[in-house]
């Protein structure tokens, strides 16, 4: 669990500062807890249980959040901080003196010699928060200490507001250890479990409090919370108490034991000793032990090495590198979430994303795969297997129901890589023949005959896609019905997909010795290989279209590209492959990813801010990705493999994400910065893909670079 992440005095009473800083606790089905460090909640999406009532979707917020205030003698001294329009009330942050993450997000306050430790952490597999507070009240003077701990509820949606209204039902009913609440029929109960000695019963509501990242992001930004009652807990000593907000109920709660059972699954949250790693193993098959001498045909990777030489090196100059491993490496479980009762899946992001097909492949291989856990990879790629419709995996899984969305043309194709991945890492043939190669062929069959929105094969071997009004590759963006890049026709990261599954499945019959599927493959990617030179190449510039359409070749320089040398197999000749590698690092890369479109460009937006039309606006026409990061330097290590200096190049772009674990989502990647400088985090707080892609790359390209 990564230790170093943790906030002082100086940062914890610097509103502008620490309002920034927002932590996140996970429960393994969707639900979480967030806010910022200051307890302080910026966001509709912030609150202390956002429960997910459909795994791994659903999210309803219950507890918003908890008013605390201690009072010493007649003086009361809050811990809580809210905004509202103009004013900051209270300020509890003041009072504030450290915040740690580790080993659950916990805040520590002392106030005239009471010291208040606040943690909060999430109960993995159950929609549970769990509250506790240790006061440490010794050689204080005997004036009369007390903890008021106010509920405030919300019971709606994570995407709305609530407000003051007549329908919510105020009343609740005791229950052993606690209370009931139903707020709303229609929504799941709230059990609230606590050790308080006695409850203030006056209920009422908290009107008008602000979220100014609503306000950043142009939205309604004004909420009302009821709270139905508060907690008055009776302070002497050395004390605990707790307040565990949940949607099960329980014949009793035992906090420490709640608490030390999340920290020992915590701790084995850990990647698996060398002699248990299969990684490291040196009877890896050939499949990973391509020569990186070969650019044309043939798919170029490193040798693994044990990955616990980059966690536990003892050496002084790789801490900064083993604490920043270990905090992403915590960071990855975030993702992986039960869909239903047995099934796995992937939260592409958090506060407001789902599980969404695209962004679950591509992190795969980082999330599971390079970390050695097998069974989660091949969990997820079962349950996305079970609903191949047409040749397609679903782009996204609705908030609420079960019908996916099948929106994507890349889905399906990185779904081939993923697989892949899977059998490279854990040499796994027997699955992929029994429940994974009729899949993928499945796939290749519907994109050579045609599939749903004019997805399909043409005559020259390439894949063309798309229809008016609806978005299909990664680059999604729509506000109504204006789709801000269409990219009808043939895209430059599709057919370098659709070549590398080509080359995959071609691997794939030749280990399971089908001879006749082999020869097929393999004729068709030279088709496909020669087309996409002739068609794809730009030479005026050096680099590649990003797409075809009937007669128009657009040459926007957009960061698509890097997937034609940066996939397991690459069509491109060397040569080519720099000159790709140079203009997109010339024109996009930024030290927080690959800008999504040149700032030459007169269509270029260097900052991703206001309403949602100018949000959306700016998406794909300048913002950097994180994730992009990783193909990058995949790309660059394949193209400039045994260059001088390409190793300290390489490890020098992860470390600006290094001091990002400090910023936005502490602990966390965020899913995209300002193009333009100083590069602010935007978007989802923590987002799967750039972690698990900066996680792949870093174990790929920059521990095993020697061995390669």
């Amino acid at each position: 669990m990564p230790s170093f992440i943790s906030f002082d005095k100086d940062v914890c009473t610097n509103l502008s500062l620490a309002a920034e800083k927002e932590w996140l606790e996970t429960n393994g089905i969707g639900g979480y807890a967030s806010s910022t460090i200051t307890g302080a909640n910026r966001r509709r999406y912030h609150g202390l249980l956002m429960a997910a009532t459909k795994p791994p979707l659903g999210r309803i917020l219950t507890l918003s959040k908890l008013e605390e205030s201690l009072s010493v003698g007649e003086d009361q001294f809050p811990l809580s901080t809210n905004f509202y329009p103009n004013a900051i009330y209270p300020e509890g942050y003041k009072n504030l003196v450290r915040f740690n993450l580790t080993p659950v997000p916990t805040f520590t306050y002392i106030i005239r010699g009471v010291t208040i430790e606040k943690s909060v952490f999430m109960v993995y597999g159950e929609n549970t928060t769990v509250i506790r507070y240790r006061i440490s009240a010794s050689g204080v003077s005997a004036a009369p200490l007390f903890l008021k701990v106010r509920v405030l509820i919300a019971f709606r949606d994570d995407h709305w507001l609530t407000h003051e209204n007549p329908a919510l039902n105020a009343r609740y009913e005791p229950i052993p250890h606690g209370v009931f609440l139903r707020p709303y029929e229609g929504l799941p109960p709230l059990y609230l479990f606590h050790n308080a000695q006695s409850m203030d019963k006056d209920s009422f509501w908290y009107k008008n409090m602000e979220y100014p990242k609503e306000i950043e992001r142009g939205l309604e930004a004004h909420e009302d919370h009821f709270s139905p009652f508060a907690l008055n807990f009776d302070v002497s000593g050395d004390t605990e108490f707790f307040v565990v907000a949940s949607l099960h109920p329980h014949s009793e709660v035992d906090v420490s034991g709640l608490f030390n059972g999340e920290i020992k699954r915590r701790a084995g949250l850990r990647l698996p000793q060398p002699a248990q790693n299969p990684i490291a193993s040196s009877s890896s098959s050939a499949i990973l032990n391509h020569s990186r001498e070969k650019v044309s045909g043939e798919p170029v990777s490193c040798s693994e090495v044990a990955v616990e030489k980059a966690v536990h090196k003892g050496e002084s100059k790789e801490v900064k590198h083993a604490e920043a491993l270990d905090a992403l490496l915590f960071a990855a479980h975030s993702f992986i979430v039960k869909r239903g009762s047995n099934k796995k899946s992937m939260i592409a992001g958090y506060p407001w994303f789902g599980d969404w097909g695209r962004d679950t492949m591509i992190s795969l291989p980082g999330l599971t795969l390079v970390q050695g856990r097998f069974d989660d990879a091949r969990e997820i790629l079962l349950t996305y297997a079970q609903f191949v419709d047409m040749g397609m995996i679903p782009n996204r899984f609705p908030d609420y129901g079960e019908t996916p969305e099948y929106n994507t043309v890349d889905a399906s194709l990185w779904y081939i890589n993923a697989v892949y991945q899977y059998l490279r890492f854990a040499k796994d043939l027997k699955t992929i023949r029994k429940d994974l190669y009729g899949v993928t062929r499945e796939i290749v069959e519907w994109y050579k005959k045609g599939s749903r929105y004019n997805i399909g094969m043409d005559s020259d071997g390439l894949i063309h896609a798309g229809v008016e009004g609806i978005q299909l590759t990664w680059m999604d963006a729509k506000v109504c019905d204006w789709v801000v890049t269409p990219r009808i026709g043939k895209a430059v990261e599709i057919n370098a997909l659709w070549y590398n599954a080509l080359k995959i499945m071609a691997f794939f019959a030749r280990e399971m010795g089908l001879a006749s599927e082999l020869a097929e493959y393999n004729a068709l990617s030279q088709k496909v290989e020669k087309s996409f030179l002739d068609a794809f190449w730009f030479s005026d510039g050096q680099y590649l279209f990003d797409y075809i359409h009937d007669n128009v070749k657009d040459a926007a320089i957009r960061p698509n590209q890097i997937f034609a040398v940066s996939l397991p197999y690459s069509m491109l000749p060397l040569k080519k492959q720099r000159s790709v590698v140079d203009v997109v690092e010339k024109h996009l890369l930024t030290p927080y990813g690959l800008r999504s479109l040149s700032p030459l460009d007169k269509d270029y937006i260097g900052r991703y801010y206001g309403n949602q039309y100018e949000r959306d606006r700016a998406y794909h026409q300048g913002t950097a990705w994180a994730w992009l990061i990783g193909p990058y330097i995949s790309a660059y290590t394949k193209a400039y493999a045994g260059a001088e200096g390409s190793h300290a190049y390489i490890e020098g772009l992860f470390k600006p994400f290094y001091g990002h674990l400090l910023d936005a989502g502490v602990g966390t990647v965020s899913e995209i910065f300002d193009g333009d400088h100083p590069h602010t985090p935007r978007g989802c707080i923590a987002q799967a893909w750039s972690v698990g892609e900066i996680v792949r790359a870093y174990f790929e390209h920059l521990y095993g670079f020697e061995n390669c």
